[in-house]
């Protein structure tokens, strides 16, 4: 059966270890066609940088209304499970994907399309840009909200089915290759880290839903940065 998920992130920056995942947008396909949409705003709990924003229109009071990580990371798990990935530099999003899902004790072993790649060998001449913009712009198709991860990836399918039906006889390059991706190993965070963070908390009087059990040091080392930058130290 002709299958996939088309995934695209949107991100508080460049790097899969330092910075999060602030938006995931899905599309699955079964034979050409839509049968299932996931689009969820994260709170990543630190300040949106100015470029993010300008880029992506995802602001500090959108994310704050937004889920906490673990829940999204696991409700995409089960959306895509099963099926192989599709994106526009699939690597991108797939290593700041596969890190989450590391963290949280999941394997996220994929095979994957990207379209990127698929572009620079078929259309070497025909568009200068491989960028998804561009593409989209070769195709006549008009992406109604770019840099929002629930848009980027539904344009991300409509230029992967172009792409097969102007080269219906490059069916190789189309195929699902595994994806290699391993995260550097991540340490639970210390049963004193998450003492001060739970106190911080507490006084403070916060509102969070933090997964203590599932804590990474560098997670809770962030979290508790982040509650003293804008709160204060206790007293």
């Amino acid at each position: 059966m002709y299958e996939y998920v088309a995934f695209d992130l949107e991100t508080t920056g460049l790097s899969e270890e330092t910075d999060e995942i602030i938006e995931v947008g899905a599309v699955k396909i079964r034979n050409h066609k839509i049968v299932g949409k996931y689009n969820q705003v994260i709170n990543p709990h630190r300040e949106i940088p100015d470029q993010i924003v300008e880029l992506t229109g995802i602001d500090q009071k959108l994310v704050e209304r937004g889920r906490e990580k673990e829940e999204v990371i696991r409700e995409f798990y089960d959306f895509c499970d099963g099926y192989p990935l599709l994106g526009h530099n699939i690597m991108f999003d797939y290593r700041f994907m596969k890190r989450a899902m590391s963290c949280i004790g999941l394997s996220f072993e994929k095979y994957g399309m990207d379209t990127f790649q698929i572009a620079k060998v078929l259309l070497k001449e025909e568009v200068k840009s491989k960028s998804l913009g561009s593409l989209c712009s070769y195709y006549h198709y008009v992406n109604e909200a770019a840099h929002r991860a629930y848009h980027d990836a539904l344009a991300t399918v409509i230029v992967y089915e172009k792409m097969q039906q102007q080269f219906p006889g490059e069916t190789k390059i189309f195929e699902a290759k595994q994806l290699q991706y391993k995260p550097k190993k991540t340490s639970p965070a210390t049963e004193k880290q998450k003492q001060y963070l739970n106190h911080l908390v507490k006084y403070h009087k916060i509102k969070v839903n933090i997964a203590f059990d599932t804590l990474t040091k560098r997670d809770a080392s962030k979290y508790i940065d982040q509650i003293i930058l804008k709160y204060g130290r206790m007293n």
